[in-house]
């Protein structure tokens, strides 16, 4: 089995749309199910506030009504709006909707996830001295970094503040980085007292790189997700995330209109687990450490 902390959207339902029913969200759930993952976090991108608690609140309502979602989905992701609003760190997020970490909008999602909220996803600059990270660690919540460009002072100062993770490492950065000091190293060099998320779908890091990651990292800390979006599992076509249309080829890449990034992904966990397998050349128990026994660790879920 397998738990996925990072799920926009599957087998044709977008999490992110407001035209969301409760009917593609039970059969996204029995599709995960079916491909061997028990539990996931719905993701939801960077919004409006009140959009985002809005989506919340609409499935927190769903799980009490259908005992399916109830089972698959174990809690929420939210990935923003705290993040970078720079080019290349901000990837596909919307520019109007990011914003600096704020306590009072980050009380207002908790509050809409009524106990469900377990990761959110946050740029270290854009929290003024950790205060949200300090705040969210409090209330159990993982604070990771992601879509980011923080220095590594501020890197060590979110992690005294209770930061322990870092979202999809080694991308939602631009193409082309300072050849040493940039946001990869700078948390490879940290990896050691945080969780280092990937997403291993032979796309966003190609397999000799992320062999040379899970070096740096070790595989006690590394966690595959899949970042899928409504086209995981369908393949070909045209799909939503959130404001994006896009077109999905024959290559089953979901990049932007202009191709300029990578939108989410069409993996599912059976994809992940083969290039886990076949091209990193990881054994069942350690693919298992990586997409299950972690996940699950990170969440204090065992």
């Amino acid at each position: 089995m397998s738990f996925d902390l990072q799920v926009n959207g599957y087998n044709g339902a977008d999490f992110n749309s407001d035209d969301l029913t409760l009917e593609a969200l039970h059969g996204a759930c029995l599709a995960l199910e079916e491909d061997g993952c028990d539990g996931i976090l719905v993701t939801f991108i960077t919004e409006e506030i009140a959009t985002i608690c809005r989506r919340l609140q609409r499935i927190v309502r769903w799980r009490q009504e259908d005992e399916v979602v109830a089972r698959v989905v174990r809690g929420f992701h939210i990935e923003g709006p705290f993040i970078s609003p720079e080019n290349g760190y901000r990837g596909a997020h919307p520019l109007a909707a990011v914003r600096p970490a704020s306590q009072d909008a980050a009380s207002e999602i908790l509050e809409a996830g009524e106990g469900l909220v377990r990761l959110i996803t946050l740029a270290p600059e854009q929290d003024s001295g950790g205060r949200v990270t300090s705040y969210l660690a409090d209330q159990g919540i993982v604070v990771s970094a992601g879509h980011c460009n923080p220095s590594l002072e501020q890197i060590e100062e979110a992690i005294d503040c209770g930061l322990s993770m870092v979202t999809h490492l080694g991308n939602a950065c631009p193409l082309q980085m300072h050849r040493h000091d940039n946001v990869i190293q700078r948390f490879l060099s940290v990896s050691d007292r945080i969780w280092c998320c990937f997403i291993p779908d032979g796309v966003h890091v190609p397999a000799f790189t992320l062999k040379n990651y899970l070096r740096c990292t070790g595989l006690e800390r590394a966690i595959g997700v899949t970042d899928a979006i409504s086209a995981a599992r369908l393949g070909p076509g045209r799909y939503r995330l959130a404001g994006w249309e896009l077109e999905i080829g024959a290559d089953g890449i979901a990049r932007s209109p202009g191709g300029d990034h990578f939108v989410g992904s069409t993996a599912t966990m059976p994809k992940v687990e083969q290039i886990l397998a076949e091209e990193i050349g990881l054994s069942s128990a350690e693919i298992r450490r990586l997409v299950d026994v972690n996940p699950r660790a990170a969440l204090d879920l065992l």
